[in-house]
């Protein structure tokens, strides 16, 4: 039980989800707006794979570029890959269901967007701790 109880891994683990949040929320919300605005397709299943590939490929890219700072780019590229890929698919998978469960659809909304982000925060930040207390390594430099 004393594994769960490290605040100082807690912070550092809410920390590095938010940095994913960020990146993944820019793939899958831009996604969802461009087929929102720009077209007339509203299938989930194939507006939703799209998402996710987007929000995790620039989830990826920030937190490459964060690495950046302490290693190189080959490094940087693998550990944002490797440490996050998990997470990353979790917390999309729950702020699409989130968001089809509220909207029933994927649609940007402002009543949606609060608990779309809060669900896709708290979902992989049990996992993401885990990571760290596991392997002492964090996805953000």
């Amino acid at each position: 039980m004393e594994f769960w109880l490290k605040k100082d891994k807690w912070s550092r683990s809410a920390l590095n989800t938010f940095v994913c949040l960020i990146g993944c929320s820019i793939g899958d919300f831009g996604t969802i707006l461009y087929f929102q605005f720009y077209t007339n397709i509203t299938s989930i299943m194939l507006i939703m794979p799209i998402a996710i590939i987007n929000g995790i490929l620039t989830s990826i890219i920030l937190e490459t570029i964060l690495l950046l700072r302490t290693m190189p780019f080959k490094e940087a590229l693998k550990m944002a890959t490797g440490m996050s890929l998990i997470s990353m698919i979790a917390m999309e998978l729950a702020m699409n269901f989130t968001d089809i469960f509220l909207e029933g659809a994927l649609v940007l909304s402002f009543s949606s967007l609060i608990p779309v982000l809060v669900v896709g925060f708290i979902v992989p930040w049990p996992y993401n701790y885990w990571r760290l207390v596991k392997y002492n390594k964090n996805c953000c430099g």
